[in-house]
């Protein structure tokens, strides 16, 4: 893995990208001699400005990873859905717009050739485990963050990318949700447990911990 003391100067530029008649902006950040590309499939009530994936991805560019924070849902949708929080939980429709992200990073002259990860965090990482799932020729690793991947339902079966689950050790009920979703998975899976750490990560170190985890586990799949 790259040295993580030596901070790699990414490209960042805005991108839009088309899904089923709306338009979902994003910040790429491209980095010299890039591994790979990781999307980020954002959890509930976030988008692309999520201080916590914008810390987990400068960690990730550092490592020589390229990023793509992107917001799943439009401005209007995310009016809706701060009232109901009902957009949040929309697993079907959260994956497609992964799956756009996903074949739009591919056909990206820049990224055209890059092994593609998914970082998902809460709802966005049954989002992200569909996607894999209906993507197995693209998908080369995920990372799920206090993610619900018990919310993937019957697509946990399908997905063949090696698949990292983190979650705090204060965070219980999550903890039962990610082990029951392991026991469904074909794929190369892992859960690793941050002591004392609750859903947020919000406690001295553990969110750095998270992001470490996260550029080794992909680091280690995009180089194979």
């Amino acid at each position: 893995m790259a040295d993580s003391n030596a901070t790699t100067k990414a490209r960042v530029r805005a991108v839009e990208i088309r899904v089923e008649g709306v338009a979902l902006l994003g910040d790429l950040a491209v980095v010299p001699d890039a591994l790979g590309i990781v999307i980020f499939a954002h959890g509930s009530g976030s988008s692309r400005f999520s201080p916590r994936n914008r810390f987990v991805a400068e960690v990730l560019q550092d490592a020589r990873i390229a990023t793509l924070l992107m917001d799943l849902l439009t401005t209007d949708e995310e009016t809706v859905d701060n009232r109901t929080s009902r957009l949040r939980f929309d697993i079907p429709m959260l994956a497609d717009r992964v799956i756009a992200a996903t074949d739009w990073a591919r056909r990206e002259g820049e990224l055209r050739g890059l092994p593609v990860g998914l970082f998902g965090a809460s709802t966005g990482a049954a989002a992200a485990l569909v996607a894999a799932a209906q993507r197995p020729e693209t998908v080369a690793a995920v990372v799920s963050r206090g993610g619900r991947p018990d919310l993937a339902g019957d697509a946990l079966e399908k997905v063949c990318a090696p698949t990292l689950m983190i979650v705090g050790g204060d965070d219980t009920p999550v903890i039962e949700m990610n082990r029951s979703a392991m026991d469904r998975m074909r794929s190369d899976t892992r859960l690793d447990i941050i002591p004392g750490a609750t859903h947020l990560f919000s406690e001295p170190g553990a969110l750095e911990r998270v992001a470490c985890l996260a550029a080794e586990w992909f680091d280690q799949w995009f180089r194979r």
